[in-house]
């Protein structure tokens, strides 16, 4: 049988399962194609090995593949993507009776090693949440810049926040995260300061958008992101400032200070603590530095 006839059997498996996708799943046409990409390199490799049928592959003949792949260049994490799509279709031929085992099973790609966000240093948090401007929009850029770094609001949470979920006395503000889950969080006293400032200026009915955009809408994500960006320009700062940078760096001071992983967990309203454990590899780094830079065995770094 030649190459295109081998290859025959196993494309048409292919197609029709993406087609089931964009069809009664309704994946989105970007999804498709990524599975597409991914399944072409299987059938590619299947057809240079003479495998002639997905019921042929095998955990070990998977290996090889993924070792060709990974030979070849494909980063850890297209690895994982790749890994995923073949065991999507595996277990839709399984269903239909064309596969009596699974071929991925045991299989595993690379690790994939999670990249650390950055975060400002305390001096680079003061200046840029110091800082913010002059003229109309002064009043509330700084409220936004102090509220993001006191209580590590998601952008989301902030842009929707209300007048009616702050209780300034109390210093905490009341926010709707992921999954339509409710946290209470403590407002610092700067950032306390600064709302104060802004409701004067204002008004504060208990339904109005704390953060206003036009005709009094409420601030749009993008708008905060152009402020943020402009006002860490005009700070000079290095690094690329985004409101996530802020919660970033909130986290990681609180955990710096504490070692509460718990408390920080809730205070960003994490559902899975393991998202939350992140910041304690910042710490380490952190800690790392001031031991290399301190002990007097330490191995200095270049």
């Amino acid at each position: 049988m030649n190459a295109t006839g081998r290859a025959a059997a196993p494309r048409a498996q292919v197609e029709a399962w993406l087609g089931r996708l964009a069809g009664e799943r309704q994946a989105s046409a970007h999804t498709v194609a990524a599975y597409r990409r991914d399944l072409d390199k299987l059938l590619a490799w299947m057809d240079a090995q003479a495998v002639g049928d997905f019921a042929a592959l095998t955990p070990a003949r998977l290996r090889a593949f993924v070792a060709a792949e990974h030979r070849a260049g494909l980063s850890p994490k297209s690895l994982q993507r790749l890994l995923s799509s073949c065991r999507s279709l595996f277990r839709q031929l399984s269903r239909e009776g064309v596969l009596a085992h699974d071929p991925a099973a045991g299989v595993r790609g690379p690790k994939v090693h999670r990249k650390l966000p950055q975060v400002l240093d305390v001096d680079e948090a003061g200046a840029l949440v110091g800082h913010a401007g002059e003229g109309a929009l002064a009043l509330r850029d700084r409220a936004m810049l102090e509220l993001f770094y006191s209580s590590g609001l998601r952008l989301s949470e902030l842009c929707g926040l209300r007048w009616g979920d702050l209780q300034l006395d109390e210093g905490e503000v009341r926010v709707l995260g992921k999954g339509a889950k409710t946290r209470i969080v403590p407002v610092g006293s700067h950032a306390v300061t600064a709302l104060r400032a802004l409701a004067r200026a204002e008004g504060a009915a208990s339904a109005t958008p704390v953060f206003r955009g036009r005709a009094g809408a409420p601030i749009s994500p993008r708008t905060v992101q152009a402020r943020l960006k402009a006002l860490a320009l005009a700070q000079g700062l290095p690094k690329r400032v985004h409101p996530h940078l802020l919660r970033h760096t909130f986290a990681s001071h609180m955990l710096e200070s504490s070692g509460d992983l718990r408390a920080v967990q809730e205070l960003l309203g994490h559902a899975d603590i393991a998202t939350t454990q992140i910041y304690t590899h910042l710490d380490f780094q952190h800690l790392a530095k001031v031991y290399d830079a301190a002990h007097p065995r330490a191995r200095r770094r270049g």
